[in-house]
């Protein structure tokens, strides 16, 4: 690799992490958004082609302030185990999950909820924006895997989390997952 490129990309890697930022737009109410967002099995529902499980602490139900997943997966044909804490949490608005032990040198991952306008016909609508931070394990492989591959990567997992909740937060689906919500409640106020 030339050194003007290696420089380049090294200045933007080096002293902070990969950054992405995903913002999806879902018809359904914000408290519904935010609990499939946190809901272990929604989470699990399309990565099951990566052999994914979430096998130590919180294994099901909706994660909370404080509380630990000991995820497990299969990516680059390798079996990566991670655990993720909830650091942060302000429902429905927001919480953030960090990793506490996994492939990666730091990862963090902030979710932000917040209603916006409805739709024409004025069902609710709630903006969900994923703000994703992340260093590769290895200082010199990791600096171009960053850049090159698990940006790309990374950014294709979020998607298709976020593709997943769209799904379910917009279908019958989402009370599957989330039976204990009373339906009233999702319908703003106007009782059945």
């Amino acid at each position: 690799m030339p050194e003007p490129f290696r420089k380049r990309v090294r200045a933007a890697t080096i002293g902070h992490m990969v950054q992405l930022r995903e913002v999806t737009v879902i018809a359904a109410p914000l408290e519904r958004v935010f609990d499939l967002a946190r809901s272990i099995e929604v989470h699990l529902l399309d990565n099951i082609h990566f052999g994914e499980q979430a096998t130590a602490g919180t294994r099901t139900g909706l994660h909370g302030m404080g509380e630990q997943v000991m995820w497990q997966a299969r990516h680059f044909f390798v079996r990566q185990t991670l655990v993720s804490l909830i650091t942060a949490f302000d429902s429905p608005r927001y919480f953030q999950d960090t990793m506490l032990r996994g492939a990666f040198r730091s990862m963090q991952h902030d979710h932000f909820f917040r209603k916006v306008q409805p739709a024409d016909d004025g069902s609710p609508r709630t903006e969900m924006t994923d703000e994703f931070r992340f260093a590769a394990p290895i200082l010199e492989g990791g600096l171009l895997a960053e850049f090159f591959v698990l940006r790309r990567y990374m950014r294709n997992l979020l998607r298709e989390r976020n593709a997943v909740i769209k799904r379910v937060a917009e279908s019958d689906e989402w009370q599957q997952y989330l039976p204990s919500v009373p339906a009233h409640t999702e319908t703003q106020g106007v009782t059945p």
